[in-house]
């Protein structure tokens, strides 16, 4: 038994744990939960725990329904929510078949697959994500939300509701051992932002399932509700999930070379050209909900453009400044994720985009240094700037054809990922809108 199992077996018993709570992600990106006794915990390490594998999404098909949950005792937490004189923990599982090899199907397993590849040659990935969301008033009808607030971007206001839930929700962030680098009030009504601090790409996947869940439970607990949905409101922006990420070899930033253009390596640049040629075919992964890309639209503050720039928030891929005498802060930022994807697969393909632009030398095409947004579609071209996937239709039809996409889910997580996300834009399409019935109803 090795020294993390050790330790959290002996941290079960010293604070009197009454429950640990085994989590695992579904292929969609939903968090899934089994609790067990403390007397069962060393079983689960040694055995695993099984479930039905085949009431899960994604997971498996019905004669081959036996799967196993495996904690990972590097994970373990307390609760910050649960009653302190009940104390509950959780530990994220690896998903594994009943002969003990690794689940294809398992989220995380993807994730861990790319991220073996990019250790072969030498990198790490880094992630450091900034999580948008909306608080809603608790009373609301889902057909008609309303936002928790009426402040604006950087709003400080003395007795916001916003302001003391991000009081609560980053503490017990930080007692579940998630650092927080900032937040404060987004631009819409109701809109929050919480920046996570860099962690690697695997840890970071795990800190954003926990985040979602202390949103929602701190929400709750003031009478609110949270939603990641990325558009709730048509008259305001999209919540999206900027992420900006770097590679390191050992303890030096592979994405930093103090001669470089905007202290870029030819690594970085490599990175950018891979995301910029193949954003299409991954945007089903990044951009995974229908509502997606009501946020993915010109004028919404969210990109809808296939472009870089240093300072051009309109573009894709945004340069951030490099902060002088330190060569760690080079890095990227892509800004077309959006905070309800499944950031398992979403950083999956991204790593592999960015690693094929790496392995194939892809150039860089020219800066977008005007407003994207404000061009016209013959100067877009003309710069040779392409768009973005407009529904999720044409996402699922660009990602059906992409090699790259396919052998990084595998097989299976491919092949079911496309099969629920056609149905979710079939049901769409079938539906009747508010917008259709006033615009048409009173004139057809």
């Amino acid at each position: 038994m090795d020294k993390q199992t050790q330790f959290v077996l002996r941290s079960v018993e010293e604070r009197q744990v009454r429950f640990v709570r085994l989590w695992f992600t579904d292929v969609l990106g939903f968090l899934k939960s089994v609790a067990i006794p403390p007397t069962e915990l060393e079983g689960a390490f040694t055995e695993g725990i099984g479930f039905d594998g085949s009431s899960v999404e994604g997971f498996a098909r019905v004669y081959e329904a036996d799967m196993v949950a495996r904690p990972d005792p590097s994970t373990f937490q307390l609760l910050p929510w649960r009653d302190e004189n009940d104390p509950t923990a959780r530990m994220f599982c690896d998903i594994h078949l009943p002969d003990g090899s690794p689940s294809f199907a398992d989220p995380r397993f993807v994730l861990k697959r790319m991220l073996s590849k990019a250790a072969d040659k030498g990198f790490t990935f880094y992630t450091h994500p900034e999580i948008e969301f909306f608080l809603l008033k608790g009373n609301g009808s889902l057909l008609s939300p309303e936002p928790a607030d009426t402040s604006g971007y950087f709003d400080h206001t003395v007795h916001g509701m916003g302001r003391d839930f991000r009081r609560v929700a980053i503490t017990q962030l930080e007692q579940m051992g998630i650092s927080v680098e900032f937040s404060h009030h987004e631009g819409a009504p109701g809109q929050q932002e919480i920046d996570l601090r860099y962690a690697d790409a695997l840890t970071m996947a795990d800190n954003i399932m926990s985040f979602r869940t202390v949103i929602k439970e701190v929400a709750t607990s003031q009478g609110m509700q949270a939603t990641f949905m990325p558009r709730p409101f048509s008259e305001h922006a999209g919540s999206g999930m900027h992420t900006h990420m770097s590679l390191f070899e050992g303890d030096s930033n592979a994405f930093y070379d103090a001669s470089g253009e905007y202290h870029l390596s030819d690594t970085a640049r490599y990175f950018v050209a891979g995301l910029l040629k193949h954003a299409p075919e991954i945007s089903a992964v990044t951009n995974q909900w229908v509502n997606s890309y009501k946020r993915l639209v010109v004028g919404s503050e969210a990109p809808s453009y296939i472009c870089w720039g240093s300072n051009n928030r309109s573009a894709l891929v945004r340069i951030p400044m490099y902060k002088p005498n330190k060569p760690s802060s080079a890095r990227i930022e892509l800004r077309s994720l959006d905070s309800a994807c499944n950031p398992y697969l979403a950083f999956a393909v991204v790593l592999a985009a960015g690693l094929k632009g790496i392995e194939g030398e892809y150039p860089l095409p020219p800066e977008a240094e005007d407003d994207v947004w404000a061009l016209s579609d013959y100067e877009r071209r003309a710069m040779g700037i392409g768009d973005l996937p407009h529904n999720l239709d044409e996402a699922i039809r660009i990602m059906e054809e992409s090699e790259l996409v396919a052998e990084t889910l595998g097989e299976h997580v491919f092949d079911f990922f496309l099969r629920n996300k056609r149905a979710e834009f079939d049901g769409y399409r079938a539906q009747v809108t508010p917008y259709e019935l006033e615009k048409l109803l009173p004139v057809l």
